[in-house]
């Protein structure tokens, strides 16, 4: 490490510069070997990239080369989309943003050292030019986003941040794609906040987003504008840069694909039009609820829920060696289980704020303490309050702890509300299975609790709602409305729990794609690409591989016929 890169680790306040030289190793060393898988069958493949090159464009817009999670699916993809005559482009940023998603505040400990010189001298270093080399090395078309950006532009974003007052710019709109709204929600993921109220540098940051917001908007417009894709793929749909990239592919009518590693291992969640936070929200339920229901699709349904409470069917799970014991619910934290007991389980502060037209309630901490407050007054009920083990245990861990909350806005919790915090290994699912109804707001654990019995009631962007299996508050009047008829005293009824099930057989067998050549690691980068051929990418070879590029080249549902398998058909 030369003297000028340690001066500048020293500025920067790393504590761990180890970690950053291990980051940069992961860079070089993490990334599918492309070379090796396709030199087996060379020819074949030289073959497929001269007949995509008069098939659909598809822009594969995986921008942070340095996301490991992202590259061996998105050049997966781009390899499979070849294989079917399409003809995949990559976008990346070569250190043209300011901030982006790679960027968290546990980086920098010293602020103002990302203040004065984002991403650029550490995390941009090992970002781009691995990714470029390996997409460039399987033979297909780099954009950078530098090549995209004018002298004008750069002088532009720059007028529009000295001219935008910090207030405005969470609501701020240019060329009309919501560059605020995106700015916002990459800088309360850099803070991993819920909001910006006690960060000392929330403006600064917050601007630097927007100059990224910006950067994007105006790069992607210029190369939609002079090379016209039919589709754009590319991870989480929110953040930046995603999050601009899907709002001016819309205005350009350029169909998108968003996807995401969904829970069950080896399975991914695509969808179209905008992120899987957004559309599983508006899904119609005909793409479900008339689904041929039976015996043997209930088993599964239920022998995978079960799987949930420990997740050993899973690669993402919350839940590290759960208790399923409940005297800790009673004897230490009081809870008397001979009494009507009402659920409530939050989600991490900071995930995925955007706009929800559906939410009762601005954020998930106003719905919360607006509910401890209706239970103020409701003596005869408990509320038993489960904080998510994902504020620490996420990939992300929280810095804005819903217990440190709940402490500043009640000194002294009225004696009937009851927290289990992150930490605790109590499982969730055992202390909500005991309660007569559960409160949500954006946890997906209302979709298992619902297929055992137990009434839900969401107030936020669940994706348990909209469905005709909760109660769903359409505003806080409504939402009080419906606590008013606590506790409701019965489960829900056979044909409530019939649509319940299906529902989850959807969500976790439809909807979660299973790619069974994509190996999980059990550390990182988290999966690999388990073959040394192109043949599982060949058409006809991967179920869930011809729906997933059928999804892409021609619009077609993202839903996994799992049922059919399950019955042999």
């Amino acid at each position: 490490m030369n003297q000028l890169f340690r001066n500048y680790l020293k500025q920067a306040g790393w504590f761990r510069p180890a970690r950053l030289m291990r980051h940069h190793r992961q860079q070089r060393q993490g990334h599918p070997d492309w070379t090796r898988i396709l030199d087996r069958d060379r020819s074949e493949w030289e073959a497929a990239l001269e007949r995509s090159r008069s098939g659909p464009k598809v822009l594969i817009a995986t921008s942070f080369g340095g996301h490991l999670a992202v590259t061996p699916v998105e050049s997966m993809l781009a390899v499979a989309l070849t294989l079917r005559g399409a003809r995949p482009e990559i976008l990346l940023c070569d250190s043209a943003l300011p901030a982006c998603m790679a960027c968290e505040v546990s980086w920098y400990p010293n602020q103002e050292a990302f203040l004065e010189f984002g991403p650029k001298p550490d995390l941009c270093k090992e970002c781009f030019k691995p990714a470029h080399h390996m997409y460039q090395g399987a033979g297909f078309r780099v954009h950078r986003y530098s090549d995209w950006l004018a002298t004008a532009d750069h002088t532009r974003a720059e007028e529009i941040l000295d001219e935008t007052p910090y207030a405005s710019i969470p609501a701020l709109v240019v060329d009309g794609i919501a560059v605020g709204e995106h700015a916002m929600a990459g800088t309360l993921r850099f803070f991993a906040r819920g909001t910006l109220d006690a960060e000392q540098h929330a403006e600064s940051v917050l601007r630097r987003y927007l100059h990224a917001a910006l950067l994007t908007t105006f790069s992607t417009q210029h190369l939609l504008a002079d090379h016209p894709f039919e589709t754009a793929v590319f991870h989480h749909g929110i953040y930046v840069p995603q999050g601009l990239i899907g709002e001016v592919a819309r205005k350009f009518h350029t169909r998108v694909v968003n996807w995401h590693p969904a829970y069950r291992k080896k399975s991914f969640l695509f969808s179209h039009g905008d992120t899987y936070h957004q559309t599983l929200l508006h899904e119609p339920t005909s793409e479900w609820e008339n689904m041929e229901w039976n015996a043997e699709l209930e088993s599964e349904t239920l022998r995978y829920l079960e799987s949930r409470w420990t997740g050993h069917e899973d690669w993402i799970w919350f839940h590290e060696n759960p208790s399923f014991d409940l005297d800790e619910l009673t004897q230490d934290i009081g809870v008397d289980l001979q009494r009507p007991c009402i659920g409530l389980m939050t989600n991490v502060a900071w995930d995925a704020q955007l706009h929800y037209d559906a939410n009762a309630f601005p954020d998930m901490l106003s719905w919360l303490f607006a509910t401890i407050e209706h239970f103020r007054g409701r003596p005869e009920l408990q509320l038993i309050i489960r904080v998510h083990p994902a504020e620490l245990r996420g990939a992300l861990p929280s810095r804005q702890k819903v217990v440190d909350e709940l402490r500043g806005a009640f000194p002294t919790l009225p004696s009937n509300v009851f927290v289990i915090g992150p930490e605790s290994r109590l499982s969730t699912y055992a202390v909500m299975a005991r309660c007569d109804s559960i409160l949500i707001y954006g946890t997906k654990a209302g979709i298992e609790l619902t297929s055992l019995g137990v009434p839900v009631i969401t107030a936020g962007e669940a994706f348990i709602r909209n469905k005709g299996i909760t109660l769903d508050a359409k505003s806080s009047e409504d939402y009080f409305e419906l606590l008013q008829k606590l506790p409701l005293g019965e489960r829900l009824v056979d044909a409530e729990l019939e649509r319940a099930r299906k529902y989850a057989f959807h969500f976790f067998f439809r909807r979660m794609i299973p790619l069974e050549f994509m190996e999980p690691t059990g550390a990182y980068p988290p999966y690999r690409i388990a073959t040394d051929s192109i043949e599982p990418f060949l058409p006809g070879r991967s179920r869930g591989l011809d729906i997933i590029c059928d999804g892409i080249l021609k619009g077609t549902s993202f839903v996994y016929p799992a049922e059919e398998l399950l019955r042999g058909v």
